[in-house]
């Protein structure tokens, strides 16, 4: 065991726990955030993504040692916790989820991808959410968020959250 200081969500937390405990049951089991979700474990499925300063991870395979001691983690929870973010406002208009199960993955993957690309086409969107599978085939809505969620920072209806 193994003691290491996380922020996530902008907030500091310690957690006594084996050095390759993957992120996504630290996240988890242990600070009790449970928006992130377990999909496959051998990051192909993206259920698990979260973002790592700023940059779209997959937390089954990224073992807490990895984890520098001033990275910035932030999960589904942290991305719209004062004000929606475009993306998940544009998820309910869209309504985007069937099952659900994917969401959290899909929504972190699609918030990077704006955050690199305010602008991006249906091309750009299939490539940077090809990581992500959803089993109940809700890909045209998700693209139609993503350009939705676009259309609303552009025109400043709706917070970019973090």
């Amino acid at each position: 065991m193994a003691v290491f200081n996380l922020t996530i969500n902008g907030k500091k937390t310690k957690v006594d726990v084996e050095p390759d405990m993957p992120l996504l049951w630290v996240i988890r089991d242990f600070v009790g955030l449970k928006g992130t979700k377990y999909g496959c474990g051998m990051a192909m499925c993206g259920a698990c993504t979260i973002h790592l300063n700023g940059q779209p991870v997959r937390s089954c395979q990224t073992p807490v040692s990895s984890v520098a001691k001033n990275a910035k983690i932030t999960t589904v929870e942290g991305i719209g916790e004062t004000q929606l973010h475009a993306i998940q406002q544009a998820w309910i208009e869209e309504q985007v989820p069937q099952c659900g199960y994917c969401q959290s993955g899909q929504i972190m993957s699609a918030v990077a991808l704006l955050k690199s690309n305010p602008k991006p086409s249906d091309e750009d969107i299939d490539t940077a959410m090809s990581g992500n599978l959803c089993r109940c085939g809700t890909y045209d809505r998700i693209r139609k968020a993503i350009h939705r969620a676009s259309d609303m920072v552009a025109a400043g209806n709706v917070g970019g959250g973090k």
